[in-house]
């Protein structure tokens, strides 16, 4: 689970791990993912704000 703070541009601003997968490679995998990311930022009546967003990240991993 990331927890993303996203501007009013709807940018990825802040990439925090909340809960680890338990893989260090997978944790900076999941935050290189969602920097490149953009997303519809929070609004307060019709303007768009800043705002923190959890993202969880599932992992699927196939021998």
């Amino acid at each position: 689970m990331l927890r993303v703070h996203v501007s009013a541009e709807g940018i990825p601003q802040q990439i925090q791990v909340e809960r680890s997968s338990g893989s260090s490679r997978l944790d900076i995998a999941a935050q290189k993912a969602v920097r490149d990311w953009r997303f519809v930022p929070a609004r307060e009546g019709s303007m768009a704000v800043a705002g923190w967003v959890n993202v969880p990240i599932n992992w699927k991993l196939d021998n």
